[in-house]
């Protein structure tokens, strides 16, 4: 398959619209291979220049979403606009839809203890054709004999769509580091903390915010803790900038 990506500031994202998206994973929910998804919001960009690594982690997976308007607009200073911003907790309850009806099953991995479990059974309530394969929560060592125990349920499971709810880059980590055990699993999602969305205990932004862009700003006045991690994405266009600079001394030079 022909991919048409987008480097921001070395991470590279595909150039696709929510459908596009979509379309591609359910693709691989009916069997035909293996895809794992990263939701990247500005933090994770931001995170790869702490972990050079991550790059080529995230740069390996075979969809690479941008969950954050910071990303969108980062693209526009780079010149190379992305269609539109695709949140990973609407892509994740897409999917979950979409299993619903085609009775691939979903293993729910992550959150503290009992979110999981909170998670599987209101998206059962939502959805009552959805099979839920299994649920773990996030508090275990992902390496070792802790984990795999955990690769192990969900290898036994049969799980076609494993929702790794782990946060950033945590969850990436342990994508990359498992997947090849678990081959019948069609999407590994990392899906961050949607798992506390889908079980009720927080709540997205109301529309007006997620449609105007301003989603950073109704968590930031419900979750003020999160000042510091928020002053981070007017960062990325620091950053943004002068990635363009350097590309553009390079072509140059070149």
């Amino acid at each position: 398959m022909n991919r048409e990506r987008i480097d921001v500031c070395g991470v590279l994202f595909d150039c696709v619209t929510k459908k596009e998206a979509l379309a591609r994973l359910e693709t691989a929910l009916d069997g035909a291979g293996q895809i794992a998804l990263v939701t990247a919001n500005p933090e994770i960009v931001l995170n790869c220049e702490r972990e050079p690594e991550m790059y080529a982690l995230i740069n390996a997976c075979e969809l690479v979403v941008a969950d954050g308007m910071g990303v969108i607009r980062a693209a526009k200073i780079l010149h190379t606009p992305l269609p539109e911003r695709i949140p990973g907790i609407e892509l994740g309850e897409e999917m979950l839809a979409y299993c619903s009806g085609s009775g691939c099953s979903v293993f729910f991995l992550g959150g503290k203890p009992g979110v999981a479990d909170a998670a599987a059974e209101k998206m059962k309530e939502k959805y009552p054709a959805l099979i839920v394969a299994g649920v773990h929560d996030g508090y275990f060592d992902t390496v070792g004999e802790e984990n795999a125990q955990v690769v192990t349920r969900i290898a036994e499971s049969g799980a076609g769509l494993v929702l790794v709810c782990l946060g950033s880059p945590k969850q990436e980590k342990w994508i990359a580091a498992n997947r090849h055990l678990l081959p019948r699993v069609g999407v590994f999602a990392g899906l961050g903390g949607s798992l506390d969305i889908f079980s009720g205990r927080s709540r997205r932004a109301p529309a007006f915010f997620r449609r105007t862009g301003l989603e950073w700003f109704y968590r930031l006045c419900r979750e003020p803790s999160r000042f510091s991690r928020m002053v981070r994405i007017p960062l990325l266009f620091v950053r943004a900038r002068a990635y363009r600079r350097k590309k553009k001394k390079h072509q140059s030079v070149g």
